[in-house]
């Protein structure tokens, strides 16, 4: 009896504690792209607009792994923005220190 528990209650416990550590990262990921969108170049409503709603859509999710590959993506988009900006401060520099004739 008592390892019919153990098995049953371990996985759950289990479960639930990828699922809030997946809370987490997704919260976490949302709140630093919603920081990054500030600068956006097509302006930082639409930019917050756009990613609360693919952020919705995703909403229903309970598959832990489809929620890992967007997490992914959700990383992915993170570097994308950050190269993004890279270029636009590179550009800015290099506007500055050298005539281009």
């Amino acid at each position: 009896m008592w390892f019919q528990f153990c098995a049953t209650t371990v996985p759950r416990v289990f479960f639930l504690h990828t699922m809030s550590e997946q809370r987490r990262r997704v919260l976490d990921l949302y709140k630093r792209l919603q920081y990054m969108g500030r600068e956006y170049p097509g302006g930082p409503e639409k930019f917050r607009q756009r990613c609360y709603n693919a952020f919705k859509r995703q909403s229903t999710e309970t598959d832990p792994e489809k929620i890992e590959k967007a997490i992914g993506l959700g990383e992915y988009v993170v570097k994308e923005i950050e190269a993004l900006y890279s270029l636009r401060k590179y550009r800015a520099m290099k506007r500055r220190y050298y005539d281009e004739k």
